[in-house]
């Protein structure tokens, strides 16, 4: 691991020791955050799959309606039938924040004033599967909001924890241990400069032991 080009001196070893400490600190708040957006993230997804397999079956149900629907009645009287919808649908658009990340929440209003009145035809001359099929596709529509809403967030949630995974990695395999090498390297350099303090400090005290003996001598 390379260390950093700094000089070796106490003031910068103590600054180094400081940002080590924050390093640190900051790597386990990192890492508890990161554990916690993957619990998020792993509840989000279970009932992600659970939600889309309820509207694939729903719409499932749809299809095969329509598909009867096609059967027995002609595709200009189907047109005819749907030409003109009797509902109409407002979506508002939200955020929330789950661990600093802003996901979406969809809320959505039905203009008629009558919720229930949702089919734009007579019934005398439609077929009772067009019936079945319009009223499940008015069923699915929530469904089908809360899962793009979990999808969306489930995508973001993914974003950010590959952002925050890649922090946790940076200060745990490069930053910690390069500081802490540098720290390492200050310390012995501050050391050996001591040692070389104190072995000529050592010596001139020799030499004048031995000038003030070899004085009194004389």
């Amino acid at each position: 691991m390379a260390i950093l080009r700094v000089n070796p001196t106490r003031m910068e070893l103590s600054r180094l020791k400081k940002r080590l400490q924050v390093a640190r600190r900051g790597h386990k708040l990192l890492k508890d955050k990161l554990d916690e957006l993957m619990k998020r993230f792993l509840e989000l997804i279970r009932k992600n799959k659970k939600l889309r397999e309820t509207v694939e079956k729903m719409l499932m149900d749809v299809h095969q309606n329509f598909v009867i629907a096609r059967a027995v009645m002609s595709s200009e009287g189907i047109e005819a039938a749907l030409m003109l919808p009797k509902q109409s649908i407002s979506l508002d658009v939200s955020t929330k924040n789950i661990m600093s990340v802003d996901v979406p929440v969809l809320d959505y209003k039905t203009t008629a004033s009558d919720g229930g009145d949702i089919y734009p035809y007579g019934f005398a001359t439609t077929s009772s599967e067009l019936d079945g099929a319009i009223s499940t596709l008015s069923k699915v529509l929530p469904f089908m909001l809360d899962l793009a809403q979990m999808e969306k967030s489930s995508q973001l949630l993914a974003q950010e924890i590959e952002k925050t995974r890649r922090r946790v990695n940076a200060l745990e395999h490069v930053m910690i241990p390069q500081l802490t090498e540098t720290i390492k390297y200050i310390t012995m350099k501050l050391d050996e400069i001591e040692r070389g303090n104190l072995t000529r400090l050592m010596k001139v005290k020799d030499m004048m032991l031995e000038k003030a003996y070899n004085y009194s001598e004389k």
